[in-house]
């Protein structure tokens, strides 16, 4: 630690006229004045270390004793930085910056080691300024003779302990630091309360040292580079010079855990694509705005909104570009979003294409509206994605605290009730909860229990639908339809519990199901003679499974059907989610013999490079276009062409009455499948009609099934 003490020796520096010593290492520049040669006599060590150079540039007999030197030229000569640490390297450069800045003097304990022997000396070294203006160091030196080793070690260790170590008088004055330490502060006459960032934080650390004696806290400090995070243990202690009483500190670095926890925490209450609060953020937000409103004034008072939003149509983007692009949009989406609300709002990302916005208002429901416009406006500007422009429009669910429910996750629920009210009423549009909503969620939530059940029990059954030839009609294959055959309610339409089963995460079991129970069938009616082409549709949770070939070669194998006797039917908007995967999966289809259909074909995409690419066997042509007015017909006649075209098997959908029929059948289509035919028929019933029964006709148009 620097002292005010002069040194030892009183020297003066070189100054012109002053005659070089002949024992001078550096011939081009004076640094050791005649002067100097009187040290000889001591017998006290004494050398001028150049500290940019690492070399002794003059020393006195005794000191060569010391370095174990011939003469003055050789140690000279010495690279003494050859092996030095970087701790005394460190060391060496804050003498010369505390020499310069205030003629600080030094005395410490050093262990030298000359040619490899370690040689301990008690050491003043003060500043010694050349000739050439640089700074070095004067060294004079006392042998220790009777010093343990345990002492030796314990004054090495902290001259090199990464750890900072520094002694304090009660008011905060610096007595001590280690090199460590030393480094560490921004000058030299740094007290402890200029060093803490916090004040309360240093109120505390003193605070428990009078009540305890130690301390250790993790406190934020002013360093030398910088703000940094701390762990200080502190201790009261007597001073080994004076007596009095003192604080001795031990400071670790502790900034990189500090950045760790903090990434971490910003990790656990973000979300890592769009970098907004998730959903535990977003809840204690809430309970924030709770105690905001709670808090306020009777005279000014305020409610809080929950507002949950729905991009309409994401899936489409992904579907057409890529999870690539979906994900691009999803951050610029959130970008736009940020932009729209109060400063003090909350926007946080729930998973998916949903999105919260969390406010506090006097009229919550004004303010939520005038955010709808602002998200509207921004929603109609087109995104850039890769090269292409997409568009898309937001669903708002909006609920409102207390009206509407007391916690955080009765309000969201209650949001997404008006969110679903939103979208049934065309979606890009704004809802508020009602109170009936409740009875919509409540069948859900029962639905979906039943459903359950159902698949344990075995209450779903297929239904089929004869697919007809032209011409003289006659059943030449059929589509397989699920039913619910309900314990209560009898027979339940797909329509009505397949998005049901989507969103709880049921499709793929019942899609599994379903195509084991149409390739058990179908190996009974083959087996009877029976060689019809049964149709099973592919749901897009099946399409997105990676073992779907597996389990469909499994069941084949297990249930004996005739891969050439079954049909998949795809939906188009399936085909461009993965465009590669996308291939490998039809082609897998067809290289395990099973025909592949597009279905619903002109209402999605219609991309013709997916039907040059993909090895489709028919095109099913959507009952849209087959009912169309006259004047839309064109449609359907191009849609026949392409099939022409491309050698596919166009079966038109939806066919209701004998004049659609007579005019598809004049465009060339070869099969019909509607009520015009028959309905989609319990197994009893429509073995009956292959068995001679005759094709019934239906007046009115089905029920979408």
């Amino acid at each position: 630690m620097s002292t005010p003490r002069r040194p030892l020796l009183q020297l003066c520096p070189p100054g012109p006229g002053r005659r070089r010593s002949s024992g001078c290492p550096y011939p081009d520049s004076p640094c050791a004045p005649a002067t100097l040669e009187p040290l000889d006599l001591l017998r006290a060590p004494v050398w001028i270390f150049d500290i940019d150079h690492r070399r002794v540039a003059w020393a006195n007999h005794a000191a060569l004793e010391v370095w174990r030197a011939d003469s003055r030229e050789a140690l000279a000569a010495r690279d003494l930085g050859a092996d030095m640490s970087t701790t005394v390297a460190a060391r060496l450069a804050q003498y010369q910056a505390d020499f310069a800045s205030h003629g600080a003097v030094f005395n410490e304990q050093w262990t030298l080691f000359p040619e490899g022997r370690p040689v301990p000396m008690q050491m003043q070294l003060s500043g010694w300024r050349l000739e050439d203006g640089r700074m070095a160091m004067l060294c004079e030196g006392r042998p220790i003779e009777h010093s343990t080793p345990e002492s030796l070690r314990a004054v090495d260790a902290l001259l090199h302990t990464p750890m900072m170590i520094s002694l304090h008088a009660l008011d905060g004055a610096a007595l001590y630091r280690n090199p460590a330490a030393r480094a560490s502060v921004r000058r030299h006459d740094e007290g402890l309360r200029e060093r803490f960032a916090d004040a309360e934080a240093l109120a505390a650390l003193l605070r428990r040292l009078e009540s305890e004696g130690e301390a250790t806290l993790t406190m934020a400090v002013h360093t030398a580079a910088g703000p940094r995070w701390h762990e200080v243990s502190a201790r009261r202690r007597r001073d080994a010079v004076t007596g009095a009483e003192v604080l001795l500190l031990g400071e670790t670095d502790v900034t990189p855990l500090k950045q760790s926890e903090a990434q971490a925490r910003f990790m656990s209450e973000h979300d890592g694509l769009t970098q907004l609060p998730n959903r535990a953020a977003a809840q204690a937000h809430f309970r924030r705005l709770v105690e905001q409103v709670r808090a306020a004034p009777a005279d000014r008072p305020l409610k809080a909104a929950v507002v949950l939003i729905d991009l309409d149509h994401f899936k489409d983007v992904n579907d057409s570009w890529g999870h690539a692009a979906g994900d691009e949009l999803l951050v610029q989406v959130a970008a736009r979003f940020a932009g729209a609300v109060r400063r003090d709002d909350l926007v946080a990302r729930f998973g998916g294409d949903e999105f919260l916005i969390l406010l506090a208002a006097p009229d919550p429901r004004r303010e939520v509206a005038r955010i709808h416009a602002r998200l509207r406006e921004r929603l109609a500007r087109p995104f850039e994605l890769a090269g292409v422009q997409a568009r898309v429009a937001a669903t708002v669910g909006a609920s409102v605290f207390p009206d509407d429910g007391e916690d955080f996750e009765r309000l969201l629920q209650h949001a997404d009730l008006a969110m679903y009210r939103g979208k049934a009423e065309g979606r890009d549009a704004l809802a508020f909860y009602e109170a009936g909503m409740s009875l919509t969620l409540q069948a859900r939530t029962r639905m979906e229990q039943e459903l359950r059940l159902a698949l344990s029990r075995h209450e779903f059954e297929l239904f089929y639908q004869p697919r007809v030839s032209a011409g003289v009609p006659r059943i030449v294959g059929a589509e397989a339809l699920l039913r619910w055959r309900h314990p209560e309610r009898g027979w339940v339409l797909p329509g009505e519990f397949i998005p049901v089963c989507e969103a709880a995460g049921l499709m793929r079991e019942l899609g599994r199901r379903a195509f084991e129970m149409a390739a058990r069938q179908q190996a009974g009616w083959w087996a009877a003679g029976r060689r019809l082409k049964l149709s099973v549709n592919l749901s897009p949770c099946e399409f997105e499974d990676p073992w779907l070939l597996d389990e469909i070669q499994t069941v084949l194998r297990e249930t004996g059907c005739p891969p050439q006797a079954l049909e998949i039917e795809i939906t188009e908007s399936m085909l461009v989610a993965e465009g590669e995967r996308t291939t490998r999966l039809v082609e897998g289809l067809r290289e395990l013999g099973l025909s592949v259909a597009l279905d619903d074909f002109g209402i999605g995409y219609s991309h013709l490079a997916y039907l040059q690419r993909l090895p489709f066997t028919s095109l099913k042509i959507d009952r849209s276009f087959v009912q169309a007015p006259p004047q839309e017909r064109p449609v359907a006649e191009a849609i026949v062409g392409l099939c022409r075209a491309m050698k596919l098997h166009p079966v038109a959908e939806g066919v209701e009455t004998e004049a659609q029929r007579r005019w598809l059948e004049a465009l060339g289509v070869a099969e019909f499948q509607g009520w015009l035919f028959a309905p989609a028929l319990p197994r009893e019933r429509f073995e009956a009609l292959l068995d001679g029964g005759t094709l019934p006709c239906a007046a009115a148009p089905a029920d979408p099934v």
